[in-house]
């Protein structure tokens, strides 16, 4: 037989695989962005296209805004724009807390958790409803200022406004690419191009990547555009792209990983296979140490394919650190029922954003908790609004050995709760960011929890009195090296002077938006002079700091590697060539807004001291 007919029928099996995807993908109206569909095709039947902006924001991870006002707060994404198509810094508009890698580049930085899959970047969310639930077929993001930080765009088959919930919540994946540097911080409309999805949607979320951004990202308003039927795309002809191939295995891939995790953890009966393999003559730790790379997906996928494996995949040591965040939306009780008899060693657990609307009981956590608690010492439970004060009381008492807690963005546990922490003493990190956690509370956890490293109680509306709770760092909590107080709204200069007094291992302390702190006090010269250490020192929005401030951080805080007095009226240009001249190690310095440091000014510092990332914000 000639070499061609092999060849020839090679080929026809490759065009006929291509074009039975291509139908089958067509059917179930889930085109990818990039997909090769030209111009003869068309959506049938044509359905009115519904144009709306969001109507109310639901839920989000952080905000640079207050939780008592509306300046750079998540709520300004709901409604019509308040800015477009201006560009600039903007309060009208919606503002994550972070940006850059300044954030990993400080005392409190954590360390990351392994096995991490490469396509999951998210570092915050925010989630929007809109009136009328639709067939996405287009969502356009109005940013304002740093565009580039959306990363990936989901929508969810609940219903936020309905009576009767889904017995199952889906999210579907609209949109997702890696984080990508934006030349220019200029407003921009970003409009992706989504995939069709095969339910109707009012629930939108956005997650956001800033690490490539100079600078905060602000959005205005996010438009949902749909069709209340769904469409149905017929093909008179399609044309084949090699990279749609590869997108559709790649989207099969992670789509079997998730669908099927909880199917995977629970398998106990394999194939018979007739040997292991090779890997019969490698040792069990070159096995382990291979198998630490991979996901844990891959983990329960690889588990299916030999019995010899299985033992592998299914070894409590593969799970010392686990985090589940890049799979939230898969997470349930099921869940962590299958993962406990693999992880009863497990040290390190990420959970945040997992288990809202219902995915995760309080039964279920604590059932989990009560078999893998005993070796935690790092928990992660950031947006866990299913956390109630029967959670942390199991945790206090079935996590002795821990030692780091995030309960950052837990808005729905009582205060009450908060007076089980006290409970751990061994904990040296605790986040409390935008948490309702109260004075009583508090008092007590520092009482008792002497040996706290990092607090961040940032956006803790419920204190009442900052100075009582700084002279209790300072007499019990002598270790601190980092403390986030942003927009904290009653501490004076007494407080920081019990602060400074009592902690002086202090390395990072955030006072951004705290707008009862007076230069004039001589609060702080008195940190400066008390606080040697310091590396990183926000005086964000105090319009009281002033050359005398700046010098005396010149004199005494040389190791200070990041400086931001946004807002400032009394620095000039002379008292900044100082610091730079003596702190050799500063990274970052934000002079946005600050009346006396122009372009100019800027322009010259740069010059001058090229490796400084010198930040002057605008409005136009």
């Amino acid at each position: 037989m000639s070499p061609v007919f092999p060849m020839l029928t090679v080929l026809s099996m490759f065009y006929y695989m291509c074009l039975r995807r291509r139908a089958r993908t067509a059917t179930r109206g889930e085109m990818n962005s990039r997909r090769a569909i030209e111009s003869n095709t068309r959506a049938l039947p044509i359905n009115v296209e519904i144009v709306q902006y969001a109507k109310e924001v639901l839920d989000f991870s952080s905000h640079y805004g207050s939780e008592n006002s509306m300046s750079y707060t998540m709520w300004n994404l709901a409604g019509i724009p308040n800015v477009y198509p201006s560009s600039g810094d903007f309060t009208q508009t919606a503002v994550f807390r972070t940006y850059g890698t300044w954030w990993d580049r400080c005392p409190s930085a954590r360390l990351p958790f392994k096995r991490t899959p490469s396509t999951f970047c998210s570092q915050d969310y925010v989630e929007l409803a809109f009136e009328e639930p639709v067939y996405p077929t287009a969502v356009h993001i109005l940013e304002t200022y740093h565009p580039g930080a959306v990363v990936r765009i989901l929508a969810c088959s609940a219903n936020p406004y309905s009576q009767n919930p889904p017995a199952e919540v889906r999210w579907e994946i609209l949109w997702s690419e890696a984080p990508a540097k934006v030349n220019g911080p200029q407003a921009r409309q970003f409009t992706p191009c989504i995939k069709q999805i095969n339910f109707p949607t009012n629930l939108i979320r956005l997650e956001v990547n800033s690490s490539l951004l100079d600078y905060y990202t602000e959005l205005d308003a996010v438009v949902l555009h749909g069709v209340k039927e769904r469409p149905v795309l017929s093909l008179k002809t399609s044309m084949i792209d090699m990279n749609d191939i590869d997108e559709d295995e790649d989207e099969e891939k992670f789509a079997c990983g998730m669908d099927t995790l909880n199917k995977q953890f629970s398998i106990v009966t394999l194939r018979e296979w007739p040997t292991n393999g090779y890997f019969d003559k490698l040792p069990y730790e070159l096995i382990q140490l291979i198998l630490s790379h991979l996901t844990v997906p891959d983990l329960c996928r690889l588990a299916q394919t030999c019995k010899l494996l299985y033992q592998h995949c299914c070894d409590p040591l593969q799970y010392i650190h686990l985090s589940l965040q890049p799979y939230w939306a898969r997470i349930n009780d099921t869940s962590l029922e299958y993962l406990q008899s693999r992880c009863t060693l497990i040290q390190w657990l990420n959970l945040s954003w997992t288990g809202n609307r219902g995915a995760i009981s309080v039964s279920g956590f604590s059932r989990f908790l009560k078999v893998c608690g005993s070796e935690l010492v790092r928990l992660e439970l950031s947006c866990g609004h299913f956390l109630n004060e029967t959670c942390l009381e199991v945790i206090t008492e079935m996590c002795p050995n821990l030692q780091e807690l995030n309960l950052s963005s837990c808005d729905k546990i009582p205060p009450q709760a908060f007076n089980h922490i006290a409970k751990v003493g061994s904990l040296k990190r605790l986040i409390l960011y935008r948490t309702k956690v109260e004075q009583t509370a508090l008092l007590s956890i520092l009482n008792f929890c002497s040996e706290l490293q990092h607090l961040s109680l940032g956006s803790c509306v419920m204190i009442e009195d900052y100075d009582l709770i700084a002279s209790m760092m300072g007499a019990k909590c002598k270790k601190l090296r980092s403390l986030d107080l942003w927009r904290c709204k009653n501490i004076t200069e007494s407080g920081i002077a019990e602060l400074a007094s009592g902690c002086q291992l202090l390395e990072e302390l955030d006072l951004g938006w705290c707008p009862t702190l007076q230069s004039s006090t001589g609060c702080f010269t008195n940190l400066a002079r008390k606080l040697p250490n310091l590396q990183k020192l926000f005086l964000t929005a105090n319009r009281s700091v002033c050359d005398t401030d700046i010098e005396e951080l010149a004199a005494n805080c040389t190791h200070l590697r990041q400086l931001d007095i946004l807002g400032t009226r009394m620095v000039s240009p002379a008292s900044l060539r100082k610091l730079l001249e003596s702190c050799k190690d500063l990274s970052l310095l934000d002079v946005s807004f600050c009346s006396q440091i122009d372009n100019r000014v800027v322009l010259e510092l740069n010059a001058n001291f090229p490796n400084v990332f010198i930040k002057k914000s605008f409005t136009q």
